[in-house]
């Protein structure tokens, strides 16, 4: 019998709790196992939830799949079950393994024809679109707080985070505000450094959110931190804080003064290249520099920062030719796109039927605490119930619809989503080389980098380690046989 291992992930606790995810998924791979004649080995489960973040269990497997060599199959429900960021596909795939999408009834191993791997990466992508859409949500959240004036993160050294109701706020906190006041009248006065200022402070009592002595760079981000006078930073903007202010403004330009007291001198300018950092030489593995000759040409070569290396320059005008060669490599054709379309369309209805599936469960589950809450409200209006009760159950109830409510947003989002990204993926290939043919050095440099991750030169020829999905574009005659 072959071996394989399961795999099984859910992404929050309710998904868990709500009895259809954890283990369905191992029901069904073990059926699927069962099936298919493999003995499974190890199970591996992971439970993302707000307490626990990070996935313990998948870096077990891992570490499981290094270590037996006799084991190399990997049996997941679906493609965003075992995948949720670029690095863990990657991890994955180094192993050399055959990994079975047991719902999408797709078996990931060398065999494959590279549309089906490409296929497939275009499905992580989306999963990794998933995962920053929750991050967007998360920093959506934050920064409507910054908005309405509350700093939506942890308090600075002189305040402490406080619940007021159902609100958190930040209020001074009454042990190390006044030491941050002194730090302040210090430092203005002109005659401290910072490690005499910090030597100040600790002695006073003052300590770092971790509780530890302040160090040198503390006091530093103290004076220069505008949090102290009632305004603060947030994504870039600058709002003015509903939080009580420790200084005055009088005080504060002060010791901006005293922190540029000393003007530095301006260094000149340096000449900057498009593609320096980003080749390296493919003889020795230094990078590959640049520099002006005859003072207008510009030539790259090896630094040669090993023992030096015999490798030629190449002038930029022939490298960037070369470059270009790179980018058009991943070009395909308007009837190639057409029929990918075609076939991305197919795996979105997959997708999409995956959230509309779960948004009926979560919209279930919220009609279900809704029902709770107006049957617990009648059991207090009779006298069922005491008015502590019925609050604390209330807000737990009202807190989950929130989640739900929450949950079914992201679900949505989701699978709007999934097809659009997939058809930018193959606009930029199709575009890639009329972008590459019309944009400044800096935008070709981006692009670059979006398709690739290594480059070599060895004096004559480029090479290049392409990304996932578009390694498997650049296989060249693999290509001409999609259709087929």
């Amino acid at each position: 019998m072959r071996t394989a291992v399961l795999y099984a992930r859910v992404s929050s606790k309710e998904q868990a709790d709500g009895g259809f995810s954890i283990p369905a998924q191992l029901k069904l791979l073990q059926e699927y196992a069962l099936d298919k004649g493999f003995r499974v080995e190890r199970e591996f489960v992971d439970v993302e939830t707000a307490k626990q973040a990070g996935r313990a269990a998948f870096g077990e497997m891992v570490a499981y799949l290094q270590r037996n060599r006799a084991c190399r199959t990997v049996l997941v429900e679906k493609t965003d079950r075992l995948y949720r960021n670029l690095r863990d596909y990657v991890t994955l795939d180094e192993l050399d393994l055959e990994i079975h999408f047991v719902k999408e009834n797709f078996v990931l191993s060398d065999e494959c024809r590279s549309t089906e791997k490409f296929m497939h990466g275009i499905k992580v992508l989306m999963a990794k679109n998933y995962v920053d859409n929750l991050s967007e949500e998360a920093s959506k959240g934050m920064r409507e707080k910054a908005e309405q004036g509350t700093w939506p993160s942890a308090a600075p050294i002189g305040y402490v985070n406080v619940q007021n109701g159902d609100k958190r706020e930040i209020a001074p906190d009454p042990d190390t505000a006044p030491v941050v006041r002194k730090v302040f009248e210090w430092y203005a006065a002109g005659d401290c450094s910072f490690a005499e200022v910090a030597s100040r402070a600790a002695a006073e009592g003052l300590t770092t959110r971790f509780g530890k002595r302040p160090a040198k760079v503390t006091v530093e981000r103290i004076l220069k931190n505008p949090f102290y006078i009632g305004t603060f930073t947030w994504g870039g903007r600058t709002y003015q804080g509903n939080h009580e202010p420790l200084i005055g403004v009088e005080l504060f330009q002060r010791a901006q003064e005293a922190l540029h007291k000393i003007n530095h001198p301006v260094e000149e300018a340096k000449r900057t290249f498009a593609y320096t950092g980003l080749i390296r030489c493919a003889h020795c593995g230094c990078s590959i520099t640049a520099e002006i000759r005859k003072g207008k040409y510009v030539y790259y070569h090896c630094t040669g920062s090993k023992g030096g290396c015999d490798k030629p320059a190449i002038r930029e005008e022939r490298l960037q030719e070369l470059l270009g060669d790179i980018v058009k490599r991943v070009q395909i054709s308007g009837e190639d796109i057409e029929w990918i379309v075609s076939a991305l369309k197919a795996s979105h209805q997959d997708e999409t039927a995956y959230h509309e599936e779960q948004v009926s469960k979560l919209q279930a589950e919220v009609k279900r605490l809704q029902d709770r809450l107006d049957a617990a409200y009648e059991d207090k209006l009779d006298g069922t119930i005491g008015e502590d009760t019925w609050r604390r159950k209330s807000t737990e109830w009202r807190s989950r619809q929130l989640e739900m409510q929450a949950a079914i947003e992201r679900h949505l989002t989701a699978s709007q989503v999934y097809y659009e990204a997939g058809i930018r993926v193959l606009k930029l290939a199709q575009n890639a080389y009329t972008l590459w043919l019309t944009q400044p050095q800096t935008e070709k440099r981006k692009l670059l980098n979006l398709l690739q991750s290594n480059l070599t030169f060895d004096g004559t020829n480029l090479t290049a380690t392409y990304r996932k999905p578009f390694c498997w574009l650049a296989e060249g005659p693999v290509r001409s046989v999609w259709r087929g």
